[in-house]
């Protein structure tokens, strides 16, 4: 295609005036052949504008995303359009050299398209990738390797997740490429300029991708995995450069500096974690095992140790290298050998990295006090959970102090130390209330600490609940659902407990207080046998309470507690029943009708459509009650099925097959009728509601 013409087009697309012109134009051309390579050699021009160059290049990553493979043709179908294999050959033998020398802009989007056409070519139409990447590496000259490392990035990615016998071209084309990155890497690691930790962590990323999931023996031998551990712990230990502090610290931890050490660490947790840990290992790394432990557990926790230090000292670590260099302590905390190492400094850690950790900190009042949602929402994402350099102390705590002598009562000193501080800063006392929770299961097993537990709670937690300060409130409501397995000595203290812990979740002003006394009320619930006649009363505005809370903060944690009560109170909820589905259902259209944090949002639905489901389940003996929750669970399943939202087909069809258990409505058949009349399935979402809908209706 005439290049000149191609660059009017896309210089169009980015014109709101005449971008859907233009893409229709694209859309006319971009199946003759010659159309691909012209696009990819416009991507490459630098005389062309940089906007236009960027929509090539996207427009080209979705081309060849959406239409390199070869495509199965359908029986009576037209042949699917795929790219020639003459432009598939032309794109194999530039994009290499193309992703080399384009700006980054560029480069990102070109790199997909590498990944894609290694997905579908490599190796049996696409050896040649292996020999261009080495060439760019072997230059002396610096501005072709991160073009190269991206590539190569692309091809290791490929096969990450792989089984190791799956894993053959990927080993041949390591075996001429591993020595060239390790070369390179000894070659940047005294450069500490931004450019050269940039290059790195791009080669720390490949390794990773490499070894996360298979350590390649035959690839990999002893001693080329002690040169990558020492590359790898030098990277660990390497001081940041001082200049980087000027940067705010909310946005230091973006700096290629630490996130260069945050890749170093990922790798070193992960090859302790998966093949250095002797008795968590598979067979095959067995031996391996007690020689990565023997081999590296000194150098490595030296490391370690002073990056704590740093924390220690008030000097910044930025959370993920905190939170992987504690995951990695963790893991040491469970063998003797590392341990030789740890345990003159684990109480150390403990008393001054682990509790100003755990402690309520100004971030934490910040968010609280602007964004008490946003709060929740953290607290609660268990997606936040892998990342958090809280919970890998909570973690690394719980461990230390399960599997290591006189680690609790060293930590239970210091915890009471704090507690009965006639002086205690409020922040503290959080910390050491969120110790002993994340000791809950240690302690109730350990008699000294079991008898005292009463005590324990009187005295330091239950007057929290009092606290001016709604941070200590909501602690207060998290230690009793970490203790609610606790067998208590007097029936008043559990009575206590319960209205405590039901008139935070009724009456307290602040919503993350009433979030975690719900759950509190839920573990009570499900520990305690007597919580269930103490909690009777309350039910019906508690219930109430719970539905506004759920539908203010669309917390999936809420949604088990709602079914948890409906399951157990049916009978005393019966008169709210339509009200409680009715709320339900209208957070329900709430909850998938915005489109932030999609995936949690998701679970949030798909929690709420369980405890819908629920609720049918607990009244399917009363059909007065079922024909009056009908309507609003039909107007739930009606927004399913006529958004075509099919991820949540199955709990849609679990709630229809419930409502027609016992008797099928007329309402229920015009069910049927939706489905017919939206358009939007295709042939295998319509066989699959077909059959549920046979099987539902009894037909």
């Amino acid at each position: 295609m005439e290049t000149r013409k191609l660059i009017e087009f896309l210089r169009a697309t980015i014109d709101h005036n005449q971008q859907q012109q233009a893409e229709q134009q694209l859309n006319q051309v971009h199946k003759i052949i010659g159309f691909a390579p012209s696009l990819l050699q416009v991507v490459v021009m630098t005389d062309v504008d940089m906007p236009v160059r960027q929509a090539g290049a996207v427009y080209l990553k979705n081309l060849i995303m959406q239409n390199w493979a070869d495509k199965e043709v359908e029986p009576g179908q037209p042949i699917p359009f795929t790219l020639h294999e003459q432009d598939r050959a032309m794109i194999r033998d530039a994009i290499v050299d193309a992703v080399v020398h384009s700006p980054e802009l560029i480069r990102i989007q070109l790199s997909i398209c590498v990944g894609t056409i290694v997905k579908h070519d490599f190796p049996t139409r696409w050896t040649q990738i292996v020999d261009k990447i080495s060439i760019y590496l072997q230059n002396p000259e610096a501005p072709g390797w991160s073009g190269a490392l991206l590539c190569l990035y692309q091809l290791v990615k490929t096969y990450e997740y792989k089984k190791a016998e799956e894993r053959g071209p990927l080993n041949d084309a390591m075996n001429l490429l591993l020595p060239m990155i390790y070369q390179l890497c000894v070659r940047l690691l005294p450069d500490q300029s931004e450019d050269s930790v940039v290059l790195q962590k791009q080669i720390l990323k490949s390794l990773y991708a490499l070894t996360q999931y298979v350590l390649a023996l035959s690839l990999i031998s002893k001693e080329t995995f002690s040169q990558w551990m020492e590359i790898v712990r030098a990277i660990a230990d390497q001081p940041v450069p001082e200049q980087t502090n000027v940067v705010d610290e909310e946005d230091r931890e973006a700096l290629p500096w630490w996130k260069c050490k945050k890749w170093a660490l990922h790798i070193l947790q992960r090859m302790f974690e998966r093949y250095g840990s002797p008795g968590n290992v598979v067979k095959e790394y067995e031996e391996f095992a007690d020689w990565y432990l023997k081999t590296f557990s000194g150098g490595i926790l030296e490391v370690l140790l002073k990056i704590l230090d740093q924390y220690r000292r008030k000097q910044y670590v930025s959370p993920r290298v905190l939170q992987q260099t504690l995951n990695y302590i963790h893991l040491a905390v469970s063998h003797s050998h590392s341990w030789k190492f740890l345990k003159p400094h684990m109480f150390a850690i403990i008393q001054e990295v682990l509790f100003p950790l755990m402690s309520y900190s100004a971030a934490d009042e910040e968010l609280w006090n602007l964004d008490p949602h946003e709060y929740i929402r953290v607290k609660f994402d268990i997606f936040e959970d892998f990342v958090s350099p809280v919970v890998a102390a909570q973690t690394l705590l719980n461990s230390a102090c399960k599997k290591r002598k006189d680690m609790l009562q060293k930590t239970m000193h210091l915890v009471m130390q704090v507690l009965t501080a006639p002086i205690a800063e409020p922040r503290q006392k959080d910390g050491a209330l969120h110790m002993v929770g994340a000791l809950a299961d240690v302690l109730l097993k350990k008699k000294l600490y079991k008898d005292q537990m009463d005590k324990l709670l009187c005295q330091y937690v239950f007057p929290e609940f009092d606290s001016p300060r709604g941070h200590m409130r909501a602690r207060a409501c998290w230690v009793l659902h970490y203790f609610s397995e606790i067998k208590f000595k007097q029936e008043e203290i559990l009575v206590e407990a319960i209205r405590r812990t039901v008139n935070a979740l009724l009456n307290d002003q602040d919503l993350p207080v009433k979030v975690e006394a719900a759950i509190a009320v839920q573990m009570l619930l499900s520990s305690q046998d007597k919580a269930e006649k103490f909690i009777e009363p309350q039910i019906k505005p508690i219930t109430l309470e719970l539905l506004k809370i759920i539908r203010e903060t669309e917390n999936d944690d809420l949604t088990g507690v709602m079914q948890k009560i409906v399951c157990i109170y049916s009978e005393q909820l019966t008169p709210i029943a339509v009200e409680i589905c009715q709320h339900l259902a209208t957070t329900f259209s709430q909850v998938i009708e915005t489109d932030e944090g999609s995936d949690e949002k998701a679970i949030t639905a798909m929690g709420l459509l369980s405890t819908i489901e629920t609720l049918l389940t607990v009244m399917e003996e009363q059909p007065d009650i079922i024909a009056q929750l009908e309507p609003t669970v039909l107007r739930v399943v009606g927004h399913i099925f006529s958004q075509s939202v099919m991820e949540f087909y199955e709990e849609a069809l679990c709630l229809v097959c419930d409502l027609t258990s016992k008797k099928i409505s007329p309402d229920m058949w015009r069910v049927l009728e939706l489905m017919y009349t939206s358009s939007n399935y295709d042939d295998a979402e319509l066989n699959f509601l077909m059959t549920a809908f046979v099987d539902c209706f009894g037909l």
